[in-house]
């Protein structure tokens, strides 16, 4: 039997260890573009770059800026399906708010970290954990986390926020406010790219009493040998959308052209990736894009990301029927949201048992 703490990646990283244990080593295959130095590869200029779109005129008077800024941003949600978002209308300083809470908890001892431990055997992922079994794979990821639903209000768990710093739930609750009101904005240009009206993709994933915000703030210790593992390992999201703030250390890759590509770190900007549910909505014309967390021998890497989830059983996902034609049939089968997860699991678990035989 594991003990949590014996399972935590923070723990293990700090034992001055010089190799890691085998279940975090990853087949060659599975490490394909994985670079020796991330920080050498994030300054890279050749090849593609995720792009970077200008919010600042998403609801401009002028017409043709506004015009303008909703087509590079539908352009990017179908070419790329991720990223950067600057003069997105969320502040500086509420962003370092942020950062610094979820810092400050994780500096705290990992003892006192394990009073908000979660218990994944009953299905209760709400808390602090780390990735204590992968049973389709049988590797690890080299990461440890903090899991919790921060909107609707009436939705949270205040009593397992962390208590310290005591101006985390505070500075939580301002940022999950203000996202809400993006998300929305984003949804919004998001519909009117498919020809829809306005506050159709919102309504079809939950709308404002249903769409769940979750937070998952994610820890990446230094690594003595990163070239042999991952900090998460390759995935689409599953969620509507999702936005992730980080500090400022490389590690997030996206699968784009058959080739790996490393996101730059761009000051102020908040990474928005299309999940799945977008993608069956909109019929595949929004892409989910595959992407993976690497991780460093130099830097701790935190990144907080927010999944936009619908509920789990209330609405049937599927194509809607403006995006399906004669010339373009459903791409998806109707499946709740709970019925995707599902969907998911047993075919990575079944790709991974196919790819040992």
């Amino acid at each position: 039997m594991i003990t949590p703490m014996a399972g935590r990646v923070e723990s293990l990283a700090s034992s001055g260890i010089q190799a890691i244990p085998k279940e975090y080593v990853w087949h060659k295959e599975e490490l394909t573009d994985v670079a020796g130095d991330i920080f050498e590869e994030e300054k890279k200029e050749d090849g593609p770059q995720v792009p970077t779109i200008d919010l600042k005129g998403i609801d401009a008077e002028d017409e043709k800026e506004r015009e303008r800024c909703r087509e590079e941003l539908k352009k990017a949600a179908m070419e790329w399906g991720v990223m950067h978002l600057v003069n997105h209308g969320i502040s500086d300083e509420l962003m370092s708010r942020v950062k610094k809470v979820g810092e400050v908890f994780f500096d705290l001892p990992v003892e006192e970290k394990e009073k908000y431990a979660n218990d994944q055997a009953s299905g209760n992922i709400q808390g602090y954990g780390s990735k204590l079994v992968n049973t389709a794979s049988g590797r690890l990821e080299w990461e440890d986390y903090y899991f919790h639903l921060i909107f609707p209000e009436d939705k949270r768990d205040l009593s397992i926020w962390p208590k310290t710093p005591n101006d985390y739930i505070e500075a939580t609750s301002e940022y999950a406010r203000q996202l809400r009101g993006l998300v929305t904005k984003i949804l919004t240009v998001l519909s009117l790219g498919l020809g829809l009206e306005e506050g159709r993709l919102e309504k079809e994933a939950g709308g404002l009493e249903e769409l769940l915000l979750q937070m998952k703030i994610n820890y990446y210790p230094k690594c003595p040998q990163p070239e042999l593992t991952l900090g998460v390992e390759p995935h689409t999201d599953i969620s509507a959308l999702t936005f992730i703030l980080h500090n400022m250390v490389p590690g997030l890759q996206v699968f784009y052209q058959n080739k790996w590509v490393t996101a730059k770190c761009v000051p102020n900007s908040i990474i928005m990736h299309i999940g799945d549910t977008l993608e069956i909505l909109s019929n595949g014309k929004y892409k989910s894009i595959l992407h993976r967390g690497v991780v460093n021998k130099e830097k701790v890497r935190i990144s907080w990301a927010v999944f936009c989830e619908p509920p789990k059983d209330k609405i049937i996902l599927k194509p809607l029927p403006e995006t399906v034609s004669d010339t373009e049939p459903a791409l998806f089968p109707p499946r709740t949201f709970d019925q995707l997860i599902q969907h998911k699991l047993f075919k990575k678990t079944q790709e991974n048992f196919l790819s040992k035989k």
